[in-house]
């Protein structure tokens, strides 16, 4: 018979990455919520024709990446690829677009089939936060701040932040005519994927990681160079903010961002700790994507983190720490020894009850969970209404209260 495996690149979430990423929720709701953010939780389930308005038909993610289909009753649906589509979807229908600014964040997981690799799996936990219904560059810089702490938190140090302007409709269209003539110059230079960007998403190429179409791209126009009034100052106002919060940052001309519904700010934070997947988190302002849903015009940003990316750059972490192994000599004292146990987890210490039995397979079980103590009860002690309690690490043993017990557990 067949082994039966997980599908490929959507793996288990075991105990030790468990821990890991209920860490990184924790920090997240702690750090979000002093800036105002409210948790959503939203559906896994969308229409495809969700992404393919808001992402964009012609992006990888869609084109290629997005698990979609047709269910049994003929709609066509798909498993969510990102979070800030569903997230305007969510608000829209809720008719929240009257109530003032919404900051929300979610976490859950995502689905991309795209080939797996070190931080990149076809289903991964992600972290998101959207900021809908602001329009100026301070704004922006709270939410690099809020991104940072964030990291910060997390004890995550070896990252670096790399802003960019993406410019609006007023001043792209002027720049991907200048973009795509200096592109059709150098087009025998560039790579195929290269040559469809050029007609679909010409910015997209300063993406691109290939070494000649980087060589290419030395001289390439950019955007930050030949932006609008109005966004020159957006930009001037975002570094101004960030030089305020004290968020070190760096301009990278050819940071684009791989979705269609970007414009003005976007923004990457990086490290050198993961190899070529080098982004930890990521996003930018997109003002015109609930308008492009049917919405109102309505400035937003926000930004998303993997969780598996923000594991690996974690500093070691222990396995949960066991304070007390029960080890209960002889049936007659089961019943007391559960109870016993039942009380010290109320007082809020890990407990494992080592399951009755010889009192040898009862000790390696306790020396198997690294347990900090091991309570000890026989007849003597279930009739003395005491407890032996023996530290592992010193080796001394006393006979003691409940209450006495509890008090030298804490305090070691």
């Amino acid at each position: 018979m067949k082994k039966l495996q997980s599908i490929r690149g959507i793996h288990d979430g075991l105990p030790a990455e468990v821990k890991q990423w209920r860490h990184i929720e924790d920090v997240a709701r702690d750090v979000f919520s002093s800036f105002a953010f409210n948790e959503v939780r939203l559906p896994i389930l969308e229409p495809t024709e969700l992404f393919v308005r808001s992402v964009g038909e012609k992006t990888d993610i869609v084109s290629k990446e997005m698990y979609a289909f047709e269910d049994q009753g003929g709609d066509n649906i798909c498993l969510r690829p990102e979070g800030t589509a569903g997230s305007v979807r969510a608000y829209l229908q809720a008719g929240l677009t009257r109530e003032g600014a919404q900051r929300w964040f979610y976490m859950g997981p995502m689905f991309r089939r795209e080939r797996p690799q070190k931080g990149r799996l076809r289903q991964f936990q992600q972290i998101g936060a959207e900021f809908f219904g602001v329009t100026g560059p301070l704004e922006d810089a709270e939410v690099l701040s809020m991104a940072q702490i964030f990291l910060t938190r997390l004890g995550i140090q070896q990252t670096s932040l790399e802003i960019n302007s993406l410019g609006c409709t007023a001043c792209r269209p002027a720049y991907r005519d200048l973009l795509v003539s200096f592109l059709n110059a150098r087009k025998e230079q560039l790579c195929e994927t290269c040559h469809d960007r050029m007609t679909t998403n010409p910015m997209r190429v300063l993406d691109c990681k290939v070494a000649s179409c980087q060589t290419a791209l030395t001289d390439a126009p950019e955007m930050v160079e030949h932006l609008c009034g109005d966004c020159d100052s957006h930009f001037a106002g975002l570094k101004l903010g960030l030089a305020a919060l004290g968020v070190g940052y760096q301009i990278n001309p050819r940071i684009v961002r791989g979705l269609d519904y970007y414009n003005r700010t976007a923004f990457e934070f990086i490290t050198d700790q993961l190899g070529a997947q080098g982004t930890v988190l990521a996003g930018g302002r997109y003002d015109g994507l609930v308008e492009s849903l049917g919405g109102p015009s309505t400035p937003a940003i926000g930004f998303a983190a993997g969780m598996e990316r923000l594991a690996m750059l974690l500093p070691e972490s222990k396995a949960i720490q066991v304070d007390v192994a029960v080890v209960a000599l002889g049936e007659a004292v089961y019943a007391y020894a559960l109870q016993q146990a039942a009380t010290l987890r109320e007082a809020g210490l890990c407990v494992v009850h080592c399951g009755g039995g010889s009192a040898k397979r009862q000790f390696k079980i306790a020396d198997r969970e690294a347990a900090r103590f091991v309570v000890i009860i026989g007849e003597d002690e279930m009739n003395g209404q005491v407890l032996m309690l023996k530290n592992l690490s010193t080796g001394a043993q006393i006979s003691v209260s409940i209450a006495q017990a509890l008090s030298v557990i804490v305090q070691s």
